[in-house]
């Protein structure tokens, strides 16, 4: 195969160490995805009055339930019997191994409790989530592509990179950013979704809407990427795709609900409105 256009991608992961601290981009990127995520909130409920100070509140419960789903989903998924063997290593989350699947069960999990288990509350919190988890989605997808991971077959196309740090030779699918254009497109469309009725935004659409496609958009992109672990290469569908049909599925349940769930008050929801 001869390739006469690629692009040679030889960026190291580290930005800087300062003594025995390393920073790298990844970490850099996926801190930024929440710190964006946070102002995000912040104008959802200055737009509906809520105080702002809730959104430190909301922000623990997504941080802590979107960083233990993803290490735990990574766990459980892909790696079962590695853990079990090197059980410490399970605290190693800077060494990598985070699945965007379990960080998406760990938010629903926590933020059913900050809900406080009410449906019109939760389906309200999921909505507000969408959007900034998109753009998350995002940065942290551009921080696999600085440490030159989770990329696709070989191609022929123009924009293939080799991926030089992790000793390949032939030009790959950069599937880190076509998973980030995707991803920043759907927040895009979410955010004009909400802006069309802001607050009277009809609960469980904007969720439903973040769960077909984001996951239908990672279902698809996984036919061109390369498989995470082994056992993947027997698999008729890999298991980013098998567990992509879930969340897809529940994307539909959720907009059939949009329909039906009514639109309630920022009081009905648990949230005390700014005093004027």
């Amino acid at each position: 195969m001869h390739h006469l256009l690629y692009i040679t991608w030889d960026v190291s992961p580290e930005l800087f160490s300062v003594g025995p601290i390393t920073i790298r981009y990844y970490g850099l990127l996926f801190v930024l995805g929440f710190i964006v995520g946070y102002y995000i909130f912040k104008r959802y409920y200055r737009i509906e009055g809520i105080p702002e100070t809730e959104v430190d509140r909301f922000s623990v419960w997504v941080f802590v339930g979107a960083i233990l789903g993803a290490r735990l989903g990574h766990i459980l998924f892909y790696e079962p019997a590695y853990y079990l063997e090197n059980p410490l290593d399970i605290f190693k989350v800077w060494e990598g191994g985070l699945a965007s699947h379990g960080g998406t069960i760990g938010l629903f999990i926590a933020l059913w409790f900050y809900s406080k288990r009410k449906f019109s509350r939760y389906l309200w919190v999921l909505d507000r989530m969408s959007m900034p988890t998109a753009l998350a989605g995002a940065s942290i997808r551009l921080g696999n592509l600085m440490n030159s991971e989770i990329y696709g077959h070989d191609t022929l196309m123009p924009w293939g990179f080799i991926f030089v740090r992790d000793g390949q030779t032939l030009p790959r699918h950069p599937t880190q950013i076509y998973e980030a254009l995707c991803y920043i497109a759907i927040f895009v469309f979410l955010w004009f979704l909400y802006n069309r009725k802001k607050a009277q935004t009809p609960r469980g659409l904007m969720i439903g809407w973040f769960m077909i496609l984001v996951f239908g958009a990672r279902f698809m992109i996984e036919f061109v990427k390369e498989v995470q672990v082994g056992f993947e290469q027997d698999m008729i569908i890999n298991m980013g795709q098998v567990l992509s049909i879930p969340f897809i599925i529940a994307g539909i349940v959720f907009l059939l609900l949009s329909r039906k769930v009514p639109i309630t008050s920022n009081e009905d929801i648990g949230i005390i409105k700014k005093k004027e």
